[in-house]
């Protein structure tokens, strides 16, 4: 019997199995909506509208950008999911809300097989920063505050069942501290509420706003979940050098269109999306927010989608985590 990953990879790639090649242009729906997760003003809205203007210029058709936020992403992938699967609707998301969510709970859509996986767009780092509510130097001093009241010390993430939960989740597993879980919707609010220190700490993805509060000593950095340390925050180490490598998470974010969405638009949607992550400016944009740009086969997104997959159903079950 085929393994689960084999029959996971086996649905998505059937899914994109034309995208490999385009043999000539497709015509692209003179108007497209792309449904971000996310609120407005969070990386993803960023780098989504961004994404946007230089598929605009691309094709010279209206690209139209809607926020649908809630349940760590799944709410804007079900609306993705259930449109109609002629080429007018893109989502963009990151992969959380098909590989972690339903490990957590009941998914609104199944993530095997109402969404085509398009293009991976970037890596996006998890910063895990104090707010003026902590006096936490470091993260050693974190932990020790946790211990030493328990439950106190609150983690505001960008939701239920999102990646900042799962890194949460993982680090009260390997040092047995009690912190309190405040889930958000989105990283807009989420960053407001952390500068008025309603929580102590905040774990949200690398942006512009991030960075400029971190730059004037609004928030402090105490860790990263990143293969390595940020260039614009050497100072920081990332978790696994703190120990916890099972918390080392970071975001993979990128395009997904309706199941049944024509494989040569797929195909099409692809090649426009890498053209446009190759733009320097673009690029130039991505990385000075410490968001890297990724790209590729829609293929191979659907390879990294069902690896991680099998992944952090293995990491949940282990460390019991459940949705709260």
């Amino acid at each position: 019997m085929a393994s689960r990953t084999s029959r996971i990879l086996s649905t998505l790639l059937l899914a994109t199995a034309a995208s490999a090649a385009v043999a000539q242009s497709t015509a692209i729906p003179k108007t497209v909506r792309i449904v971000v997760a996310y609120p407005a003003g969070g990386v993803s809205d960023v780098v989504a509208r961004a994404l946007a203007d230089k598929l605009a210029a691309q094709w010279g058709n209206s690209v139209i950008i809607e926020n649908k936020a809630g349940a760590s992403g799944s709410i804007g992938v079900d609306a993705v999911a259930k449109a109609a699967p002629d080429g007018v609707t893109l989502g963009f998301a990151a992969i959380s809300p098909l590989v972690l969510s339903p490990h957590l709970g009941k998914s609104p859509f199944d993530p095997l097989k109402d969404v085509v996986p398009v293009a991976s767009v970037m890596y996006s780092p998890v910063l895990l920063a104090a707010t003026p509510a902590s006096s936490s130097a470091d993260f050693k001093t974190l932990l020790e505050q946790a211990k030493a009241s328990p439950g106190a010390v609150r983690w505001a993430t960008s939701g239920q069942a999102s990646l900042g939960h799962i890194m949460l989740a993982q680090l009260r597993a390997a040092s047995g501290v009690d912190i309190t879980h405040i889930p958000y919707k989105g990283g807009g609010q989420q960053i407001n509420d952390a500068l008025g220190g309603q929580f102590e700490i905040l774990s949200t993805n690398a942006s512009p706003t991030l960075t400029n509060h971190i730059r004037t000593g609004k928030l402090r950095p105490l860790a990263v979940g990143a293969p390595a340390r940020l260039e614009s925050l050497p100072q920081v180490p990332t978790l696994a050098e703190l120990g916890f490598a099972a918390a080392n998470l970071s975001s993979q974010f990128g395009v997904f269109a309706p199941a049944g969405t024509p494989a040569a638009l797929v195909a099409q949607y692809n090649a426009d999306i890498n053209k446009a992550l190759a733009a320097p400016d673009l690029r130039a944009k991505l990385l000075a927010t410490d968001n890297v740009p990724t790209g590729g086969s829609a293929a191979d997104f659907a390879k990294t989608i069902a690896a991680e997959y099998e992944s952090n159903g293995r990491i949940i079950r282990a460390a019991q985590i459940k949705a709260e």
